[in-house]
């Protein structure tokens, strides 16, 4: 096997869909591939070096273990970053080299989301419901409100009527968020300098959803222009923000924060089918609310999956769309200590 700096190194797990990481008989890391980086949300450059415990609050199992392949599964790891994951964790010798080892990581949410098929089917098939319901539903429905106009205005319960139409409107608003999922346009990707762009969508929230909520700004002052789309970033900004807005609603000191950083190294597919690309720039959007409940957190991206009493579960899958439009993957998290819920983008750099 060639030396762990050498390309040919690098080549052999790069291409790899799962999570690996190469120690040194010291447990030291000398090499992590780009699904490692998304799943650890760590560059390799920054990994380099450490001592694996010093990445991973391992289990008493691993520790326990003496010089020998092992394999966890089902497993609850943090990060020492504050990262929760679920993995299976399958660690192998290397023969050629006494005292290294391969261990890999297979991420269960992800794994999860994709156990149904293809995720591009189960995409294509909400895009063939919401257009069949807007077709059959949304005519309708332009008849019954104009039915109620008349009963109110024939001197009817103007009670009665009013909710009538304050419900047909609340349906047809619904039938418009699952149209957004109808939009097969390609996106008109330019490069553009992220800030204006996140200035605006505080603006917006501030006045409106958010108005009675403080938004924390924590910007990398040097993030270089980004590949998108400007109206579909604004749609994505103000879901995540509306989000987190309602996740935090009647909280005491509630805290909405929106960060950027730079992520030196980070690589990853936007779909099936689709090579892998660099995917350095970060946006994250935080808030301090309780997040999503334990059995719904591997699904949220998936529509009708709600887990607010009034929710519809097509905020975030719609977010999940737009951001793979424009080449980028979006995940959910809960960080840190105290935990915070993390809802973080990573999108391609601009070509210079």
């Amino acid at each position: 096997m060639a030396g762990a700096g050498s390309p040919a190194f690098a080549d052999l797990f790069a291409a790899l869909p799962v999570a690996v990481l190469v120690l040194d008989a010291g447990d030291g890391v000398v090499f992590a591939n780009g699904a490692c980086e998304q799943l650890l949300n760590q560059s390799e450059r920054s990994m380099r070096g450490l001592g694996f415990h010093q990445i991973l609050d391992l289990p008493e199992e691993y520790a326990a273990r003496r010089d020998r392949g092992l394999a966890l599964f089902d497993t609850d790891l943090t990060t020492q970053r504050g990262h929760r994951i679920r993995v299976d964790l399958i660690e192998a010798m290397l023969g050629d080299h006494p005292g290294w080892r391969i261990v890999t990581l297979h991420d269960l949410a992800v794994a999860r989301r994709h156990s149904a098929g293809d995720r591009g089917a189960g995409a294509r098939a909400a895009v063939g419901a919401a257009a069949m319901l807007a077709h059959e539903i949304k005519n309708p429905l332009s008849g019954i409100r104009g039915a109620a106009q008349l009963l109110g205005s024939g001197g009817g319960d103007g009670e009665l009527t009013e909710l009538i139409t304050t419900e047909v409107d609340r349906i047809a608003a619904l039938i418009d968020r699952m149209q957004d999922f109808t939009d097969t346009r390609t996106p008109a990707l330019e490069s553009a300098n992220i800030y204006p762009l996140l200035a605006h969508a505080r603006r917006v929230a501030s006045a409106g959803f958010a108005r009675d909520l403080v938004i924390e700004e924590r910007f990398d002052p040097s993030l270089p222009p980004v590949m998108l789309d400007g109206d579909r970033f604004l749609q994505v900004m103000l879901n995540l923000l509306k989000n987190a807005a309602e996740a935090v609603a009647g909280q005491d000191d509630a805290r909405i924060v929106i960060a950027t950083a730079y992520r030196h190294g980070m690589s990853a597919s936007a779909g099936p089918g689709r090579p892998r690309q660099p995917l350095p720039i970060e946006i994250c959007v935080l808030d301090d609310g309780p997040g999503a409940p334990a059995d719904i957190a591997a699904h949220l991206f998936e529509p009708f999956v709600s887990g607010k009493p009034e929710g519809q579960g097509l905020g975030l899958p719609l977010v999940e769309k737009l951001v793979r439009d424009m080449g980028g993957i979006v995940g959910y998290a809960r960080e840190g200590e105290p935990e915070w819920t993390v809802l973080r983008l990573l999108l391609p750099r601009a070509p210079e």
